[in-house]
């Protein structure tokens, strides 16, 4: 499932009398009987060495805890299927998962508490970008492997270390991917509104870059305070010759956005462009048109359609949605698709590199580190966004992604972006291969 120079010895349940495609299927089936063979799991680990403990820090409360839900059950089903299956290396994986409220004060914190009190081996960390960037540091301090989930570029890049990796996109990586299209078929005169934080700031830097280095116009930026409710007085600040509209808010913040901006008839003015996390965990259906017709660059397409594969439809059963809105069944809940996926994938990829290196403890990080860095990743139930590389010298994944637009309430595909596309535009900035471990 994960490809690299050094194969890892998968465990399988062949005692059973199952292969392993079919235990793990039958254990996503769910119900009674997915559930007993998840129990039967938990009495199949062959190597008596005691867990292994991988830290989860979710934002479960706070203004990002609509993204930590799904980051929390992505984490949890990957970890029963990962134990249904033998666990790693023979040994049970153990979650732990700790809060970060989505503050990065308190996220570091926690993050601490993971490592030192839980026992954490390894993390798969926050998707708020303030979170991740306050807790590289507090990884690197404690030689500890930590998988960002959020897309602020200085967390594979000017603040990140040999410790620090991320399988998903960063904003170096959006920019370069859907910017050039957008420019080409949106407009050359750009305006960026963004929220006062990290996140924010990383997009416009980057999209700027690109926009200007193809020879475009990119007018003066607008950052709204995280608090702001009426952002009247921001949106009057968009010049009139404005062509592409660049938004990237999250949450309620961003269900104000839109909905302001279409009282205002901004869409018929220009095109409105954005990346997925500005829509995250919504249902364009759910907030009455406001985003109908705005473009978006997306790594997990919403829609089965637009990536129709087993494992795409395996990590639908999983996360019991519907395979056109992700919604999920039997409440409002709607899955912020485009970032939760880590939080699955990165603990298949931490199993992967566990049981390829031959790691037994602390003293075989290096092992871990070294599989990691450049490590592929084949299309597949452990990897259901797609097949993807982590770059070795940046640490940062190389993946598909699409151009959609919400059509009629929903998400239609325009447009695969290739990874190798992407690749090969965006060479590293950094190599955190030098760094001594």
């Amino acid at each position: 499932m994960t490809g690299h120079k050094k194969k890892p010895t998968p465990q399988t349940p062949e005692a059973t009398g199952t292969t392993r495609r079919s235990f793990l299927q039958t254990a996503l089936a769910g119900g009674a009987f997915g559930t007993a063979y998840l129990s039967i799991g938990s009495n199949m680990f062959a190597n008596a060495s005691g867990p292994i403990t991988i830290g989860h820090q979710a934002e479960l409360t706070g203004g990002f805890s609509s993204w930590g839900y799904w980051h929390n059950k992505c984490a949890t089903k990957a970890a029963e299927i990962i134990n249904a299956g033998g666990g790693i290396a023979g040994r049970e994986l153990r979650l732990a998962t700790e809060d970060s409220e989505s503050n990065p004060a308190t996220g570091a914190r926690k993050l601490r508490s993971l490592i030192q009190r839980n026992g954490a081996n390894f993390v798969t960390g926050s998707v708020h970008s303030g979170v991740m960037l306050a807790s590289i540091p507090v990884a690197t301090e404690l030689k500890t492997v930590y998988f960002s989930c959020g897309e602020a570029t200085e967390a594979t890049g000017s603040k990140a270390s040999r410790y620090a990796f991320r399988t998903g996109n960063d904003t170096y990586t959006l920019s370069g991917a859907g910017a050039p299209w957008a420019y080409e078929n949106l407009g050359k005169n750009w305006t960026m509104i963004f929220p006062d934080y990290a996140w924010g700031h990383s997009h416009h830097k980057e999209h700027k870059r690109v926009i200007e280095e193809l020879g475009g116009k990119v007018n003066d930026p607008i950052a709204v305070p995280l608090d702001s409710r009426d952002l009247v007085p921001y949106l009057a600040k968009i010049p009139e010759e404005t062509e592409v509209l660049f938004s990237v808010f999250f949450g309620a913040l961003s269900v104000a956005f839109y909905t302001q901006a279409k009282n205002m008839g901004l869409g018929d003015k220009m095109k409105m462009y954005s990346v997925a996390g500005t829509i995250e965990a919504i249902a364009p259906a759910d907030i009455d048109g406001a985003a109908e017709g705005v473009y978006f660059l997306e790594n997990f397409p919403r829609p089965l359609a637009a990536k129709n594969d087993e494992f795409h439809k395996e990590f639908i059963k999983a996360m019991e949605i519907d395979d056109v809105n992700g919604r999920e069944k039997g409440s409002d809940r709607v899955i912020a698709k485009s970032h939760a996926w880590q939080s699955w994938e990165n603990l298949f990829l931490l199993k992967a590199a566990i049981e390829a290196s031959g790691w037994k403890g602390k003293k075989d990080d290096k092992g871990v580190i070294e599989y990691l860095e450049g490590a592929k990743m084949d299309n597949s139930l452990a990897h259901p966004q797609g097949e993807k590389i982590l770059r070795g010298k940046d640490h940062s994944g190389i993946l598909d992604n699409y151009i959609s637009q919400v059509r009629n309430g929903a998400f239609e595909t325009i447009k695969r972006i290739p990874k190798e596309e992407i690749d090969a535009k965006l060479p590293p900035r950094f190599d955190f291969t030098k760094e001594a471990l």
